[in-house]
């Protein structure tokens, strides 16, 4: 009996594990990390405050919409064509408060918020081509 149980309790402490991240963390480890954890492309290293600070200050509506539809030598959703507005609003968040950033987890306003100028940002750049 002892020998069934062990999958359940590794299953669990994984899961409690996770459920201790802060919102946005997975995220960052499973995509922005390949990037943002080295400086790949000039990507504001992870916790770099003086290159995330200019970014920062664009705003976090900002920021995070033109980096989901990609900017600078960033791929759209950070190269995850599956990544959700949700979570990868979160990973930005995460980022830019490891940095000296004070945002919040998007809340619906600030999620419609992101979505309407990710909108604006491809009609934009549509425009362009």
């Amino acid at each position: 009996m002892t020998l069934s149980l062990r999958p359940w309790i590794l299953a669990a402490s994984v899961l409690s594990f996770s459920a201790f991240a802060e919102p946005g963390e997975n995220t960052y480890k499973q995509v922005c990390a390949a990037c943002h954890g080295s400086g790949v492309l000039n990507a504001p290293k992870f916790g770099d405050k003086a290159k995330w600070a200019p970014l920062i200050a664009e705003g976090q509506v900002t920021l995070t919409a033109h980096a989901y539809v990609g900017v600078r030598g960033m791929p759209a959703k950070g190269g995850n064509p599956n990544l959700t507005v949700e979570a990868f609003s979160d990973a930005v968040a995460y980022m830019a408060n490891k940095a000296g950033g004070n945002w919040k987890t998007p809340d619906a306003k600030t999620l419609a918020a992101i979505n309407k100028e990710i909108e604006a940002r491809k009609a934009g750049l549509n425009k362009k081509q």
